[in-house]
């Protein structure tokens, strides 16, 4: 599970296995360790909810993602959610949640073996 936060953003990509992951468990969880402690992230299935939410809770940042947008979704081919949530006073957080592609850089020192198909890639 990749995170990129800017400003009001919040942007998720999962790998293959990190969306069966979460269709089957409904959770995953990741984390980045410092000397002080450690961030975590999670991404989080809920019935109740149309549409991505979010929360932070000390040093845990969660993701809420509908639980009928995920059955699925392994199988299909959507790329991802997003969803801009109001947070009062005009100002809003965006939300995307995506599946990873594989880069078509070949400068890409990662390993990008479990990432999907890049659909720009042409053989």
């Amino acid at each position: 599970m990749k995170i990129r936060i800017k400003g009001n953003s919040v942007r998720i990509r999962l790998s293959k296995t990190e969306v069966e992951t979460l269709a089957k468990q409904g959770n995953i969880e990741e984390s980045t360790h410092f000397p002080n402690g450690a961030f975590l992230y999670s991404l989080k299935t809920k019935n109740d909810i149309d549409n991505l939410s979010a929360a932070i809770t000390g040093s845990t940042i969660t993701m809420y993602v509908p639980e009928s947008a995920v059955a699925d979704w392994a199988t299909n081919e959507v790329v991802g959610f997003d969803h801009t949530l109001p947070l009062g006073d005009g100002d809003s957080l965006y939300l995307l949640l995506e599946k990873d592609f594989k880069c078509i850089d070949a400068a890409v020192t990662e390993d990008q073996s479990d990432n999907y198909e890049n659909p720009l890639h042409t053989c």
